[in-house]
C-alpha cells in the first residue's frame, strides 16, 4: 500500500512537471495602454479559456513611446510574440527589415476583405502581416433630445442636409460644432468624411493611387466644394476652436451637430447629459450608392523571431473568428472590428455607424497608403486645404490645386506627362 502510495504521488507529481513544461506565455506588445484592463479582464480570459495552456500577457506602453520601444526591443531581440500594428509604413517597414511574419496562409484570413487588409499588405499585394482588428468610422452625431423638440429629421441626401442646416440656424443654434484651429479636424471630419461619396469611395482613392484621378478634378473637387458650404453653419470664432472645445461645446448642448468620428462616441456618452443620434454622410442628390470612411486603426502582427510562433498563430487565427470580432468591439465601443462577420453591439450609437457597413460601401481616408511618403505631405496638405476652403482663405478649385501640386512633385504616377 505504501508503494502503491509513492507510486501514485510520484505520478501526479510527473503530470505536473509535464503540465507546467507545456504551458506557454505569450506576450503582446502595444501602445494601447488605456485598454489593459479590458484585455485583462475580458478579451485575454476568453482566449484562455479555450487555450488553458496557453497565458497571455498584455504589456503596453504610453503611444508616444511605442514606436521607439518596439524597434528598440525587435533589434535587441527582446520583442514579445505578438505585435500590436499601427497601420500603413509604420508596419511595413517593420515586415521588410523582417520583424513581422508573413501571415498568407493564417486559417481565417479570408475572413477580411481588401480594405480591411490595406494597411497591413506588401504594395504589390503578395504578403499580408498583420490580421486587421478594428476600424474606426466617420459620420455625424448630434442632439437626438434638441432634433425631437424641433421636429428635425436626418437628413440623406446632400439637399436635405443644406435644408437642414438652414432650418437649425434659423432657430439661434449653431448646426456643426467643428474648429479649425487643429487642422487636421477639417480634413478627417470634414474633407474625408463626406468625401467618398463624391470620389466613389475605393474607385476614386486607387485612382489617385494609380494616376488616373486627381485631387483637383472630378469627385475630389467636388468634395472641396461641398465642404466649403459648411462655412456659415459653423460657430462663430470657429478659427479659433480647437478639437477639445469642439468636443465640449457640443457635449454641453451648444450646438446641435457634430461631424465625427466614432472614437468620439465613449466621449460623449460619457460627457453628454442629452440622447445621442447618428446619421451617415448624406449622397449627392440622385445618387444610389453611399460610401463610408471606414479607416483602418489597428491590427495584431507575430514577431517573426518569436519562439512560440505555433501558439502565436493560434492567437492570431483565434482574432479572425466571430467570437473576437463580437468582443472586441463591444469592449471599446467606437472601435469596429474589421472582420466580414455582421456583429451586433450593445451601444446604440455605435451599433448605428457599423450597420452603414451593410447599407454603404467602406474605404479609408485616401492620403494613408503610399500618398504620404514624400514631401510635401499629402496628409498634411489635406489638413490646411480643408481648413482654409472652410476658413475662406482658400476656394475649393485653389485648394485641390494646391494638394494636386504637392503630389506631382514627388509621386511619379501624378506628375505631368
Amino acid at each position: 500500500m505504501k508503494k502503491l502510495l509513492i507510486f501514485c504521488l510520484l505520478l501526479v507529481l510527473t503530470v505536473s512537471v509535464a503540465q507546467a513544461q507545456d504551458a506557454v506565455t505569450l506576450t503582446i506588445e502595444s501602445w494601447r495602454n488605456d485598454d489593459l484592463t479590458i484585455w485583462q479582464d475580458s478579451i485575454i480570459p476568453a482566449f484562455e479559456a479555450q487555450y488553458p495552456n496557453i497565458k497571455v500577457v498584455f504589456s503596453p506602453v504610453p503611444p508616444t513611446e511605442y514606436n521607439a520601444a518596439l524597434n528598440a526591443k525587435l533589434e535587441g531581440g527582446t520583442a514579445g510574440d505578438l505585435i500590436t500594428c499601427r497601420p500603413f509604413d509604420v508596419s511595413l517597414g517593420l515586415f521588410q527589415k523582417g520583424y513581422l511574419a508573413s501571415l498568407n496562409d493564417l486559417a481565417g484570413m479570408e475572413n477580411f476583405g481588401d480594405v480591411a487588409k490595406s494597411a497591413w499588405i506588401t504594395d504589390d499585394g503578395s504578403d499580408v502581416f498583420c490580421v486587421p482588428m478594428a476600424s474606426v468610422i466617420h459620420g455625424f452625431i448630434y442632439n437626438a433630445d434638441m432634433f425631437a423638440e424641433n421636429g428635425w429629421t436626418e437628413p440623406a441626401t446632400e439637399s436635405e442636409f443644406f435644408a437642414l442646416m438652414d432650418s437649425i440656424k434659423a432657430a439661434g443654434i449653431d448646426p456643426l460644432v467643428m474648429g479649425t484651429k487643429d487642422q487636421w479636424e477639417s480634413a478627417t471630419m470634414g474633407y474625408q468624411n463626406i468625401g467618398p461619396n463624391y470620389w466613389m469611395g475605393e474607385e476614386g482613392r486607387l485612382g489617385l493611387i494609380a494616376g488616373t484621378a486627381k485631387y483637383n478634378e472630378g469627385g475630389f473637387l467636388a468634395a472641396f466644394e461641398a465642404l466649403a458650404k459648411w462655412q456659415p453653419y459653423l460657430p462663430a470664432g470657429y478659427e479659433a476652436q480647437a478639437y477639445p472645445d469642439s468636443q465640449v461645446m457640443f457635449a454641453t448642448g451648444l450646438g446641435a451637430i457634430y461631424p465625427a468620428g466614432s472614437w468620439d462616441i465613449s466621449t460623449f456618452n460619457a460627457q453628454a447629459d442629452f440622447a445621442l443620434g447618428a446619421f451617415k454622410p448624406p449622397v449627392p442628390d440622385g445618387q444610389d450608392t453611399c460610401y463610408i470612411s471606414d479607416h483602418t486603426d489597428i491590427a495584431m502582427g507575430m514577431n517573426a523571431a518569436s519562439a512560440h510562433s505555433e501558439e502565436a498563430r493560434l492567437f492570431l487565427e483565434w482574432m479572425t473568428t466571430p467570437e473576437f470580432a463580437q468582443l472586441y468591439s463591444n469592449a471599446i465601443p467606437g472601435f469596429f472590428s474589421l472582420s466580414n462577420f455582421p456583429i451586433t453591439l450593445e451601444d446604440p450609437i455605435a451599433q448605428e455607424f457599423v450597420s452603414w457597413r451593410q447599407e454603404c460601401q467602406s474605404t479609408i481616408r485616401t492620403a494613408y497608403q503610399i500618398l504620404s511618403r514624400g514631401e510635401p505631405n499629402n496628409e498634411n496638405d489635406l489638413w490646411a486645404a480643408s481648413a482654409a476652403v472652410l476658413n475662406g482663405s482658400m476656394t475649393p478649385q485653389e485648394a485641390a490645386d494646391m494638394v494636386q501640386s504637392g503630389l506631382e512633385k514627388w509621386y511619379e504616377p501624378q506628375m505631368p506627362k
